[in-house]
């Protein structure tokens, strides 16, 4: 029941949540009026906080001239404020080398740590492979996310088995295979009731109507369903049942941030 019920939450997922090639555009093409209007403001802008900058009045010539043709790649060379495809550090270089050049200058216990100079390295290497088409990038990288989500879910399933294990670790009857159980058995109601907020995000984008209720409700569905199961499981009175119930939603919550931060991580680096 549980592989059945995750292969339909999955295949359905893709199917909801899939990137849409149509969004993604050639860095050789034409840019669009819209782009290239949204790039004329934010220069404006920019030149009012400095109007001695001569490259944003040279940009903005050549995008208000209608006889230029202006690509997406000009646009993504002009446009400084998405220069690049991610930010996963507070670095703003754009090679290494002048990168590791400001930290050599820098006195030794100020110099970023082994992680820091990774990202900076793995930021740099990515905004530089994909500068001329970020949006194809991006296709791309969402992707890659919503192929490795099934990895996040299953390595979650025994560390909350084990949460279970930790806070019911007076009640000698149950194992940690008990446990294991019950966290099945709750991810399988939690991949139904995602299928059904799926579907009314998807309904409610196909109607034109705001479907926020319906997705709170069923938000709110999970948690009473989770108080329920553990009252009925585990058997235990209404007062131990809802503190045990708080424990758990604060730890799992701790529990999916350092997973999801750990998952990004491994996406950007596997990208």
């Amino acid at each position: 029941m549980y592989v059945f019920t995750s292969a339909m939450f999955f295949l359905l997922f893709f199917s909801f949540f899939q990137a849409k090639e149509s969004e993604r555009s050639n860095p050789a093409e034409p840019a669009s009026r819209e782009k290239r209007e949204k790039l004329i403001i934010y220069l404006e802008q920019k030149l009012q906080k400095d109007s001695t900058d001569t490259e944003v009045k040279n940009n903005l010539l050549w995008l208000k001239d209608t006889s230029r043709v202006v690509t997406n790649m000009d646009i993504a060379k002009m446009d400084d404020a998405s220069n690049g495809l991610l930010k996963i550090s507070k670095s703003d270089y754009n090679s290494f080398r002048e990168y590791d050049s400001a930290q050599k200058l820098l006195p030794s216990n100020k110099r970023d740590g082994w992680m820091a100079r990774l990202l900076v390295k793995r930021e740099i290497e990515l905004n530089d492979k994909f500068r001329a088409d970020p949006d194809g990038a991006m296709h791309n990288f969402t992707e890659s996310i919503l192929h490795k989500l099934p990895y996040l879910l299953f390595i979650s399933l025994p560390v909350f088995a084990l949460l279970l294990k930790l806070v019911y670790l007076r009640r000698k009857q149950f194992f940690y295979a008990d446990h294991g159980v019950f966290t099945i058995h709750l991810y399988v109601f939690t991949f139904l009731v995602f299928l059904l907020i799926f579907s009314a995000g998807k309904i409610g984008t196909a109607i034109g109507r705001d479907l926020d209720l319906v997705v709170f409700v069923l938000f709110m569905l999970l948690y009473f369903y989770l108080y329920k199961a553990m009252r009925n499981f585990y058997g235990q009175r209404r007062a131990k049942t809802i503190l045990k119930f708080l424990l758990i939603s604060f730890f799992s919550l701790i529990m999916f941030s350092i997973l999801l931060l750990l998952f990004l991580l491994f996406s950007v680096f596997t990208f």
